[in-house]
């Protein structure tokens, strides 16, 4: 089985650092190297940064698994997020993510939208 830490904050802007710092301290735990938590605080940001519809928390459950951490981010709103996933953008959500993680895809639950990464990690030297 899986370790699992889940994390929800508010949608407001100054609790997405008590995100960070999760996502920081995990890294620490798991002895990640600097770039891997780098691409994945870059991954992180990018969809902190998308507009929300709604008063809802925002939830965050990362995934250990032998090589590799799995996150859950959501939920979006389906119409902005899908809008913007298929934006052919140079700086774009999707190319941003693709670039820095290892898998990506958008999943349907509970009539919103997740954002699914993979990270394939390795331990620092």
């Amino acid at each position: 089985m899986a370790d699992e830490i889940t994390l929800s904050v508010p949608r407001e802007r100054p609790f997405y650092r008590v995100a960070h710092l999760v996502l920081g301290g995990l890294a620490v735990r798991l002895d990640l190297t600097f770039d891997t938590l780098e691409d994945l605080q870059v991954a992180l940001s990018g969809l902190l940064s998308r507009e929300h519809d709604g008063d809802g928390n925002l939830t965050m459950s990362l995934r250990v698994l032998p090589g590799a951490l799995e996150a859950s981010i959501g939920p979006f709103q389906d119409a902005a997020l899908r809008e913007e996933w298929d934006a052919d953008s140079e700086l774009g959500l999707r190319r941003i993510l693709e670039t820095v993680v290892d898998g990506v895809e958008i999943s349907q639950r509970d009539g919103a939208q997740w954002v699914e990464l993979s990270k394939n990690v390795k331990a620092a030297v």
